[in-house]
């Protein structure tokens, strides 16, 4: 029997849900508005009842309510999307999305259950939204909201990197306990930080596939195959991403750690050489010695923020240094840094993009895992006593 039975609104394709089943914890009811996140969903987790719509349409909200009701679920995993908050977003004032958390709270003030975990990027803490005639904070609605009846822990930012997980991302968890139990939730002990060489420095090197075509490609990098090979050996989501030539040049030649727009001459320009206006964490390598940057819905782009792999250097045909691997991480990569089990079940149908931009608008799986832990420890000791 389940320790705990729960919900999870806002689910994506159950990132955060990954190890929950090894604590005794069912997640029976999911809702997510994708429907192509919700089929990927639905395939890695069988048992659970995926109900697929928008949680500010009335008629699915009260599907949830009244299932969670009916199955008795005592604890409530909410994540809404971020979009509208995030550092890497557009951050309007009153971004419509921002208000997804008020369906939450609804749900949750409904259900009554006995645990509550609502995680958001940072950023929440200072985000404001409508509340009836008033502007408030988001933490200031919440409270006033669930205040009277939940308590709340009392230090709310996480890193993610204080916790044995190889991504520096950063994340407000709020963890809440209805007030007639006597449970204490926080955050648990910090752990030792991982570096991204430690998680995934052991992987063969991979050479880029081009959008210029295979002939192309092979005469660029004569071992792709044999490498691509190598790497399928350790799992087949270690293959080779997908670039043009002119990016993956310009990574060629920059350096670990740093950004393509501080290179002299292989920079990112137009094809009239105009340099390309970017953000210094653009084009940019990732550190071997640190933990990974966070992992972001365009992970796949070499563009992107702080996605392309560390690289190692090594002389070129022409005895000019360059480094190795210009190319984003690859999925295989994203579900170590990511701390997802690396045989999760992948759905055969789902593509790339839809894999990519899932995991960067996910959780780290450990993080939850171990938060989880913290309270599980608390029922089974309870459990115990009372035999």
């Amino acid at each position: 029997m389940a320790l705990l039975k729960g919900l999870s609104l806002f689910a994506n394709v159950g990132i955060a849900e990954a190890y929950l089943k090894d604590l005794d914890i069912d997640i029976l009811i999911a809702n997510e508005i994708d429907k192509d996140r919700a089929r990927f969903y639905q395939e890695v987790y069988k048992d659970t009842d995926m109900v697929v719509g928008d949680i500010t349409d009335n008629s699915i909200r009260d599907e949830i309510v009244n299932k969670s009701i009916m199955k008795k679920v005592d604890f409530i995993i909410a994540t809404p999307p971020c979009q509208g908050m995030s550092e890497a977003g557009l951050r309007l004032d009153l971004d419509p999305r921002n208000q997804l958390i008020s369906y939450a709270i609804d749900v949750i003030q409904r259900v009554k259950p006995k645990f509550v975990l609502l995680e958001n990027v940072p950023r929440q803490l200072i985000t404001k939204i409508q509340y009836g005639e008033e502007i408030v904070l988001i933490p200031e609605y919440i409270k006033r909201e669930l205040g009277a009846d939940y308590r709340f822990n009392e230090e709310v930012i996480i890193k993610m990197k204080d916790y044995g997980v190889p991504q520096m991302r950063e994340r407000n968890i709020f963890l809440l306990v209805r007030k007639d139990l006597n449970y204490s939730w926080k955050f648990p002990e910090k752990q030792k930080e991982v570096t991204l060489f430690e998680a995934i420095g052991h992987l063969p090197s991979l050479d880029p596939k081009l959008r210029e075509g295979m002939e192309f490609t092979l005469k660029k990098f004569p071992n792709y195959e044999l490498k691509r090979q190598e790497g399928l050996k350790i799992s087949k989501w270690h293959y080779p991403p997908t670039h043009s030539w002119k990016q993956v040049q310009w990574m060629l030649h920059t350096p670990t750690g740093k950004s393509a727009i501080y290179n002299e001459i292989f920079y990112p320009q137009k094809d009239d050489g105009t340099p390309v206006k970017a953000h210094h964490n653009h084009y940019r390598r990732l550190k071997w010695d640190m933990p990974c940057r966070t992992i972001t819905q365009n992970n796949g782009v070499i563009s992107s923020l702080a996605c392309v792999h560390p690289g190692r250097k090594y002389l070129n045909e022409l005895g000019k240094e360059v480094y190795s691997d210009p190319r984003v991480l690859t999925i295989y990569e994203l579900l170590i840094v990511m701390t997802l089990p690396l045989d999760w079940n992948i759905p055969d149908f789902a593509s790339e993009t839809l894999i990519r931009r899932s995991i960067g608008e996910g959780i780290p799986s450990k993080i939850i895992k171990i938060i989880m832990e913290v309270l599980i420890k608390q029922i089974k000791e309870d459990i115990k006593w009372e035999k």
